[in-house]
């Protein structure tokens, strides 16, 4: 283990990041210090870095999609050895005794940290996480695969799961999460219908080679009413756009953490039993549930891996829509 590691850190919103030199953490009772193998990029991580989301610790260092191998454990964790692959998800820490936590409702907890946010993160050669709140990483994924399972995988199943057992599921922007639900449906049996930006056919297309029924714009109408519709863009319009699609007693699901205003809309296209609902953040179950079905689809990520010095670059190119499917920083050492 090395005394001194690189970190990618923000000092204020809006700024870009700055690779420090910093002396490598130790952990801390419950605690393992993990060696960075692979951290995804995440909208998320947009959405921090720019200040939509108002809350972070500075300096901070972003990231909550974490591939590594355990360095060292602290005080009072079992279970585990130096070298054990594990992922660190967003949700990084919750107070255990809120009636939310008591509920296994622990995505609810008022005193939760969160992994790259409240809680420095993975844009670095090490980390120090919470024991509890890593999972074991199925041996079948390779490190810059599973990176994205960690949030796009782990809270796109959450939403997905509250579909319920819609078979006709619209996905609103397809990108990181949204590729890798749609595995997950299709090797169910559901129909997908992934709507993109207008105009964008390189991401229709992405989709369509991936089962897809139907891609079209956002913009554009289904050739069948949906039962459900997951909304994955940060975009408060799309929440009517996607009750217009949606039949009765349909779902519409908002999948992200922020979103921009929802505009007014008539209550005609809300009513016959349809439902608007959110998703917050996650649970250990969730991971767990979600660690044993993806190996079985098998979920294919498709990754663009960027050194862990061009964290910049993979947040402006995530920004701009450069790629298709998701980011991945990897640290110098285990760059190919």
């Amino acid at each position: 283990m090395a005394d001194r590691m690189t970190a990618m850190v923000m000092h204020r919103a809006g700024e870009k990041l700055v690779a420090e030199t910093r002396a490598t953490p130790a952990p801390g009772p419950g605690q393992v210090l993990i060696r960075v193998h692979a951290c995804a990029v995440c909208r998320t991580d947009l959405h921090v870095t720019e200040g939509d989301l108002k809350a972070p610790k500075l300096p901070l260092i972003p990231g909550h999609e974490v591939i590594g191998s355990v360095a060292a454990i602290g005080d009072g964790v079992t279970g585990l050895a130096q070298g054990d692959r594990l992922g660190v998800p967003w949700l990084g820490w919750t107070c255990g005794i809120c009636r939310y936590c008591k509920d296994v409702r622990e995505n609810l907890c008022g005193e939760a940290k969160f992994t790259g946010y409240t809680l420095d993160g993975g844009f670095a050669d090490y980390i120090v996480a919470d024991a509890r709140y890593c999972f074991p990483i199925p041996a079948s994924f390779g490190d810059v695969e599973a990176a994205p399972l960690m949030c796009a995988g782990l809270i796109g199943h959450r939403a997905y799961r509250m579909a319920g057992d819609a078979r006709h599921v619209g996905l609103y922007g397809f990108g990181a999460a949204a590729h890798i639900i749609a595995q997950v449906a299709i090797h169910e049996g559901r129909q997908i219908y992934a709507f993109t930006k207008p105009g964008d056919e390189k991401a229709q297309a992405f989709a369509r080679d991936l089962g897809a029924t139907w891609a079209g714009g956002s913009d554009d109408t289904p050739p069948v009413e949906l039962d459900a519709a997951l909304i994955f863009a940060p975009i408060g319009p799309l929440v009517p756009a996607a009750l217009r699609a949606t039949a009765k007693g349909g779902s519409v699901i908002c999948a992200g953490i922020h979103m921009s205003d929802i505009p007014q809309f008539p209550y005609d296209i809300l009513w016959q039993e349809r439902v608007v609902r959110s998703v917050a953040n996650l649970t250990r179950k969730d991971g767990e549930d979600f660690l044993k079905v993806a190996p079985k689809v098998p979920v294919v990520t498709h990754t663009h891996v960027y050194p862990l010095h061009e964290a910049n670059r993979a947040l402006q190119d995530l920004k701009d829509g450069a790629f298709e499917g998701a980011a991945v920083l990897v640290p110098a050492a285990f760059m190919p």
